[in-house]
């Protein structure tokens, strides 16, 4: 059986090459095979003993094979291969994550306006790509910083965070996290906002007797979606979380201290409607963790 594969897209920014740094530590951990992409359209093809200084391609080269360092440095003996492509970005990211477990690409905290005025090529192949792709942080590091010596502020404690909305199936999304948990040993922690009806709001505020029924009707069908998921993970602890509250501000309410935060996209969406959801998109661009996003039905 040959070992997965997982990719990362490189376009010689510091947030690809922290992409690379996540990337290859989630190889070694799964002990699968790392390939560093990067694209060119004008990649021309050379001869063997063309000299370096006349090398067409050397700026591409110098992509890969500084993330390549910087890879080696931390995984010796990780399997790696070099891929340059002749081809715009977008489709060869989209081709590389069909063929691959999951893509890894750099992220900047871009606002939704500048993003899509720019064209962001991550957030075009997040929302077309047919299997999951993790978005990294420039800042991204395997070991966050430790508090400092009389520092009273407590850190959450790591884990990994999926995002559920409970409005159908999404067995893709729950066995990435699952997976996700496994591997690291980390707890699982289950988050699902909920915002409360019209009728639930009174003159003098929110009616407590409405927020609790609902807090508890979604707490008892988040539970039972988790049931058999647990049944087959039993090593992982997992945590319900249900908020009365917008499902983004609960994503990022709860996100803080995560390694990997978890949400959802829809294969299939009505026409003229976003190919990336809210959730998916606010977690895009404000959480600093790194973020999966797995496509469903």
């Amino acid at each position: 059986m040959e070992p997965e594969l997982i990719t990362v897209g490189l376009d010689g920014s510091l947030e690809s090459l922290a992409a690379a740094r996540w990337a290859a530590d989630e190889a070694e951990r799964r002990n699968s095979v790392l390939r560093l992409l990067h694209a060119w359209i004008l990649l021309a093809a050379e001869a063997p003993d063309t000299p370096p200084d006349r090398a067409q391609n050397a700026g591409a080269r110098q992509v890969v094979e500084r993330a390549l360092g910087e890879v080696r440095a931390r995984h010796p003996h990780l399997q790696i291969i070099e891929d340059l492509v002749g081809s715009e970005a977008e489709p060869a990211l989209l081709r590389a994550a069909g063929e691959s477990r999951m893509l890894a690409l750099g992220s900047r905290a871009l606002t939704a306006w500048e993003s899509y005025v720019l064209g962001d090529v991550s957030l075009e192949v997040v929302g077309r790509a047919d299997g999951p792709v993790v978005l990294v942080r420039g800042g991204w590091s395997a070991s966050p910083p430790q508090p400092e010596i009389g520092d009273l502020v407590t850190r959450p404690d790591p884990r990994i965070v999926v995002g559920m909305s409970l409005n159908g199936p999404c067995e893709p999304l729950l066995a990435f996290a699952f997976d996700a948990a496994v591997s690291r040993g980390l707890p699982l922690q289950a988050v699902h906002g909920r915002s409360l009806p019209v009728h639930a709001y009174a003159p003098w505020g929110v009616a407590p007797d409405v927020a609790e029924e609902l807090t508890k009707d979604a707490d008892g069908e988040l539970r039972e979606n988790l049931r058999p998921w647990r049944e087959r993970f039993p090593e992982v602890p997992v945590r319900v979380t249900v908020l009365v509250e917008n499902p983004t501000r609960a994503m990022v309410q709860t996100v803080p201290g995560a390694e990997l935060l978890v949400v959802g996209r829809r294969r299939h969406h009505p026409p003229l409607t976003p190919r990336v959801g809210p959730v998916a998109h606010a977690a895009m661009h404000h959480v600093a963790c790194p973020v999966a996003v797995v496509p469903h039905d």
